[in-house]
Order: structure tokens, then sequence, then C-alpha cells
């Protein structure tokens, strides 16, 4: 099991001196099996492998150049979203996921709820929420 990763985070931006304000953001999430977690990863979600830095850590490539990555360790429970995919069109995303075998949560709070397929309808956004092998909840939003 992998309990601290250090990983330089390479990119073409100019970096600032002050804060974080250009840094990149790499998500990072944690998986007890790291073979199943890049089998939903990849299979499932469509991201691809950008590296295997050392054993059990794995860097998946996202959209516009976003990156996850995913390091074995003993389970955890988080039960907030972990990472949130924003995308275009989330009813063909959702659909073309639950096609798949995804299923998504369904809340009914004050806050807000969401219909049969999983969405909820949020001041100016779309968002669902589903959850990976390992139990960390991902979040799917149209902004």
């Amino acid at each position: 099991m992998v309990e601290f990763v250090l990983i330089q985070i390479r990119s073409g931006a100019k970096r600032s001196n002050t804060m974080l304000g250009s840094s990149k953001l790499l998500a990072t999430i944690p998986a007890v099996d790291i073979k199943r977690a890049e089998e939903f990863y990849t299979r499932v979600l469509g991201l691809s492998v950008a590296e295997k830095p050392q054993e059990g850590v794995l860097i998946l490539e996202a959209g516009a150049g976003t990156q996850i990555m995913v390091y074995e360790r003993e389970a955890t429970k988080a039960e907030h979203t972990a990472v949130t995919f924003q995308v275009k069109d989330i009813e063909r995303v959702v659909v073309d996921l639950a096609a798949k075998g995804v299923q998504f949560e369904r809340y009914d709070s004050d806050e807000f709820k969401t219909d049969e397929r999983g969405i909820a309808q949020m001041e100016g956004a779309k968002m669902a929420w589903l959850k990976d092998p390992e139990g960390n909840v991902l979040g799917i939003g149209e902004f």
C-alpha cells in the first residue's frame, strides 16, 4: 500500500511565485483495489492512463488537460463529492453511463431533489452523482 505520494506535476504553463493561482490542479482519489479502480475509470468512464509513476499509483487523463491521481490505500469513507466532471450534455452522459451499468445516486432534500434518472436541477446547473467501485462520490455537472 502507498501511504504517502509526492509527484511533480508537469505543465507548460508559466508558474507564478505567488500562491497557487497558476498551479495545475490534480484531483486525488483513494482506492483499496487499484486494478479495479483503473478498470472503472478507463472502461466505464472513458479516461485514459497518463502514467503509473509507482506501484499503487495511477494518473488518469480527463478533459482539458485535467488529471486524477488514484492511489492505493486502506478503506476510507467520504460522503462528499470527491471530483466533478463538467459536461455539456448531462442527459446524454447519464444515459450513456447508465447503459454501462452505472447507478446514479438519488437525493431528496430541502436543498435539491434528483429525478428518476438521478439528475438534480439547481440554480443554473444540473448535477448527477455516482459512486466508483471504491465508494468515492463522483459528480457530473452541466453548468
